[in-house]
């Protein structure tokens, strides 16, 4: 149980740093927040795995999930743009 709520508020910084590095509006309060960082974190782990910078057991650091969340981020201001 403490593991999940140590994931969302890692999440919830991750998100927030990401939030505040890549300009633009971007979605919602506390919980968007969270998922978007824990997303970063989710695409960081993936393209690490595909570039073989880690194992199977393995996930991305802080610094990779910002990057992450920056690249969910980045797409879903495409997505915005592409709407309206």
């Amino acid at each position: 149980m403490l593991e999940i709520i140590w994931i969302i508020i890692i999440g919830a910084v991750v998100g927030a740093l990401a939030k505040l590095i890549m300009p633009g509006r971007d979605p919602g309060g506390f919980f968007i927040t969270a998922l978007l960082g824990m997303g970063g974190a989710l695409v960081a782990t993936f393209l690490g795995r595909l570039l073989g910078l880690y194992g199977a057991n393995q996930n991305a650091g802080f610094i990779a999930s910002i990057v992450g969340a920056l690249v969910v981020l980045f797409i879903y201001h495409s997505v915005r743009r592409r709407q309206t």
